[in-house]
């Protein structure tokens, strides 16, 4: 669990509520649920015309990662990459057969398959390399949903504002009906610009991070299969994987 992203969205919503409290207004006021559908629905919508059914379903998917992200545990990887190098240049390449059916991550094996396959060393480099920038390109799409939710959001709030305030104006003549238009038109501005800046593009950041950080694992992966193709001394092969983490 990442309980920094936790006490940070905590502090950010706490904020907000502690600022309104002290000046004193009531909690109540910024529950509207007019407002919240128009926000939230209005921006889900907007998202969806923009990115996809496909790209919308992966980018929600991985905003659990903000919150429990994976687990590099480059010690433990640079351990098992030495291993595996001197088992190949033991026993052969054909033995990381044996590897492969222990192995829970697709590009691992796959890197694995293509060293027991003889794949030439520059060629399954070119063919790794190819799959990661596949790899980058389908978590890139699918992260842009936040950020597109961060610039959509602000601007749908302003439109709850002027549907409040049309409300408020066809009801001049009844003043208990006032409140609750003049209540949605300000408050749908604030879900706006608060999931704008305190979730979406916050969560967009964090996912960009963690992206770029898994291709970092995935090119250290790269070049130790390149090199476990190639032959390299078992040592060399972990020097240079002692390097990714520096």
């Amino acid at each position: 669990m990442d309980w920094g992203s936790l006490v940070g969205i905590a502090l950010a919503l706490g904020g907000i509520l502690l600022g309104q409290i002290l000046e004193g207004g009531a909690l109540g006021s910024l529950v509207q649920p007019a407002a919240f559908i128009i926000v939230v629905v209005g921006t889900i919508g907007a998202v969806l015309l923009q990115s996809g059914w496909r790209n919308f379903v992966q980018g929600v998917k991985m905003a659990g990662q903000v919150f429990m992200p994976k687990d590099d545990n480059y010690p433990g990887l640079i351990k098992d990459i030495t291993a595996w190098s001197v088992i190949a240049r033991r026993e052969g390449l054909l033995s990381l057969e044996r590897v492969i059916k222990d192995v829970k991550d697709p590009f691992i094996a796959h890197g694995l398959r293509l060293i027991v396959d003889g794949v030439d060393p520059t060629k399954l480099r070119d063919v790794l390399d190819l799959e990661i920038g596949a790899y980058e390109t389908r978590q890139r799409l699918a992260i842009k949903i936040w950020e597109a939710a961060g610039g959509y959001a602000p601007t749908i709030g302003i439109l709850g504002a002027v549907l409040g305030l049309i409300h408020v104006m066809e009801n001049l003549s009844d003043p208990s009906r006032l409140g609750s238009g003049i209540a949605v038109a300000f408050v749908a501005t604030i879900y706006g610009v608060g999931f704008a800046n305190l979730v979406f593009l916050p969560i967009s950041s964090k996912l960009k991070a963690l992206v770029s950080r898994d291709i970092f694992k995935r090119e250290m992966l790269a070049d130790a299969f390149a090199g476990i193709a190639a032959g390299d001394n078992p040592r060399l092969i972990e020097e240079r994987m002692n390097v990714y983490t520096m």
